[in-house]
Order: C-alpha cells, then sequence, then structure tokens
C-alpha cells in the first residue's frame, strides 16, 4: 500500500515538472523569449508545437506589457496586455512569442495555449 502511495505521489510531482512554469515575474525594461526558439530556450511549454494554436496571455500584475510576435527577425505584431486583463492571440507555426516590459517596475504575467479550431 505504502508503495502504491508514494508511486502516486511521484507521478504528481513529476507530471506537474513537465507541464512548465506557466506564470512568470517580468523585471522592468526586459524581454523574455515564451515560445518559438525550441527546448531549452522557450520559457513555455507550446503542447500544440508543430501546429497553429491561440497563446492565452494575461496581465496578473499592476503594470502594463506587451506581447510581441517576431517571424525569422522581422515584428509581425506587437500587442499590448493592461492590468487585468488578457489576451488571445492567434500564434501561427514557425512565430516565436516575446512579452516586453518598459516600465519600471516589475509586472507579473501567465501564458497558456490552446487548440486552434
Amino acid at each position: 500500500m505504502r508503495k502504491k502511495f508514494l508511486s502516486i505521489i511521484a507521478i504528481c510531482f513529476f507530471g506537474s515538472l513537465v507541464q512548465g512554469q506557466t506564470i512568470f515575474e517580468l523585471d522592468a525594461s526586459q524581454s523574455m523569449l515564451m515560445y518559438g526558439k525550441g527546448p531549452g530556450q522557450d520559457g513555455t511549454i507550446n503542447p500544440f508545437e508543430g501546429q497553429d494554436c491561440f497563446a492565452i496571455v494575461k496581465n496578473l500584475g499592476k503594470e502594463l506589457f506587451s506581447a510581441r510576435l517576431q517571424k525569422n527577425g522581422a515584428i509581425l505584431q506587437i500587442i499590448e496586455v493592461p492590468e487585468g486583463q488578457s489576451k488571445r492571440i492567434k500564434l501561427p507555426v514557425g512565430v516565436e512569442l516575446y512579452l516586453d516590459t518598459e516600465t519600471k517596475t516589475k509586472a507579473m504575467a501567465s501564458v497558456e495555449y490552446e487548440k486552434a479550431n
């Protein structure tokens, strides 16, 4: 019985590690890659990698920040995410997602992904 209990705890613990971080603290004037350059470089794990999807970016703090879409070094779109709001952003295959702050204090954000229909 004890082995089963420990096995369940281990599965839950390691399963949460695989999901990756979804809440981020962004320092003042910081840019952070969320997705698009591959494992080891991305700040988040996109379960829909290799297919079009949506990124749900939420502003959990009191500072404005922006989501930047970029491909091959060219900026495609910059989307402001005001305090307390969220943005559902179309994320095509091959596009990188960055979060940028230009404030003097820290910003808080969460990033999740949703399958495109």
